[in-house]
């Protein structure tokens, strides 16, 4: 009993979770868990703000949390059958009647945690939310989950490789790709035998080590995610899942390429349906310094009748249309549904999302837009027969060249339709595919010197 009253003393601390009167006898009426190798989070919804007490313990890991004012109910008791086993953070979840008026949940981690809670108002469909963010203590890096990517591919082959010239100029040393080998084992010493290389060796005046590979890397973003479901079709279908789906199906057309016998890597902002604040999207593109980022998302309007693919710059200075303007003011305002923690994000977000973006890199951009609109055109309607500019916070990567794609408008239901076809699906993964190959073919990577450290 003493052990426990310590525990519960230790670091305890009263969030004001709200400017807003705390209502007693608020209603709990939906809790989640999105479960991400960066995070797990924890979501609480009520019909009114919610006040708590919480303290964490270290030795074994493990959050308790007090919920002032309600009882227990149904919906809270669901959060103990929602963890799920490969949650990479949360262990268990306990919830009990504490007090009289008080809940208690105890989260059992995985890890060392710094955890972040945090209430969000009303926005979009939402009603009151109170977040619990489980960030662990050792971060994960987005270049160490990069490199696991690409040894777990096992440098095999492509299956449909693209053979270098006889006298195309040796690839530029590639620092990443050097850490690549190393941390493989495969790297051998250059008297060694030849090992398989996913592309043909350079020439033999190379200063590129043997068993290394100057990489193009493609940062696939699918738009939204978790708490942020995008737009939603007239039948229910949410953008989040149709634009991961499509970033799956371009990855795999990435990974099985290579342009003049440098082979392409995609790398995906995320990969399952949690979410990712934007500027935490463009950092991860930055991290693994990616030669390109396309972001992927699926238009929505208030009426059913825009139909239609368009492809998004970055603008320096005002939006090339009202059309374009309303998209990305649509487009930005992710977070606010997805939800981030403003104080503890503020400066880091802005700091990210500045507009550093330089004339080189949006030109660039406009090349990569327009090679990419040429191929989708083959594949179905355009909304617009050029590419359009505006100040997504998702492209202000300064040094990246990066797009954002609307595949169709999931608001008009025939496309909702196509979106949900593994036929317009393939179609389009296969036609941004021949964007990419044709940028390369008159734009050829430059020279990366990536920063490992």
């Amino acid at each position: 009993m003493m052990q426990r009253r310590t525990f519960m003393r230790r670091g305890a601390v009263v969030l004001s979770l709200s400017g807003l009167d705390i209502a007693c006898g608020a209603t709990i009426f939906n809790v989640r868990i999105w479960p991400a190798p960066d995070y797990s989070r924890v979501t609480i919804e009520s019909d009114a703000p919610l006040v708590v007490t919480h303290s964490f313990m270290v030795n074994p890991p493990r959050l308790a949390v007090d919920i002032q004012g309600i009882a227990l109910n149904p919906a809270l008791k669901e959060l103990v059958g929602k963890v799920r086993a490969d949650d990479p953070n949360i262990g268990d979840i306990r919830v009990s009647q504490y007090a009289a008026n008080v809940v208690r949940l105890v989260l059992d981690l995985k890890q060392a945690m710094r955890p972040q809670i945090f209430s969000l108002a009303p926005v979009a469909a939402y009603r009151h939310r109170l977040v619990f963010d489980l960030y662990p203590e050792q971060e994960l890096d987005p270049l160490d989950a990069f490199i696991n990517q690409r040894l777990g591919l096992g440098g095999k082959p492509s299956d449909k490789p693209q053979p270098a010239p006889a006298t195309a100029a040796a690839p530029e040393p590639d620092p990443l790709g050097e850490l690549i080998a190393q941390r493989s084992g495969n790297s051998p010493p250059p008297s060694a035998a030849a090992a398989p290389k996913p592309v043909p060796a350079p020439p033999a005046t190379a200063t590129q080590p043997d068993g290394v590979d100057r990489m193009i890397i493609i940062a696939l973003d699918p738009g939204h995610g978790g708490e942020d479901p995008g737009a939603i079709g007239p039948g229910g279908t949410q953008e989040k899942d149709v634009v991961l789906q499509l970033a799956y199906l371009l990855r795999e057309r990435i990974n099985n390429n290579s342009v003049k016998g440098m082979p392409m890597r995609a790398f995906m902002t995320r990969e399952a349906d949690y979410f990712v604040p934007l500027h935490v999207r463009v950092q991860k593109a930055q991290r693994v310094q990616a030669d390109l980022l396309v972001s992927l998302h699926a238009d929505a309007f208030f009426t059913p009748d825009p139909q239609g693919a368009s492809v998004f710059a970055l603008s320096q200075g005002g939006a090339s249309s009202s059309a374009a303007r309303w998209m990305a003011d649509k487009e930005n305002k992710a977070d606010l549904i997805g939800g981030i923690n403003i104080k503890a994000k503020s400066a880091e977000v802005q700091s990210t999302l500045l507009d550093m973006s330089t004339t080189a890199q949006i030109v660039d951009s406009l090349r990569l837009g327009s090679t990419l609109l040429s191929e989708v055109a083959r594949v179905g309607k355009l909304h617009k027969g050029q590419v359009e500019q505006a100040s997504f916070a998702v492209l202000k990567a300064h040094d990246i060249p990066s797009v954002l794609v609307e595949a169709a408008f999931i608001s008009n239901p025939a496309e909702e339709a196509k979106l949900n076809s593994e036929v317009f699906q393939t179609q389009f993964a296969d036609a941004l595919m021949r964007g990419l190959l044709g940028y390369f073919a008159k734009n050829p990577p430059l020279a990366r010197k990536r920063m490992v450290s």
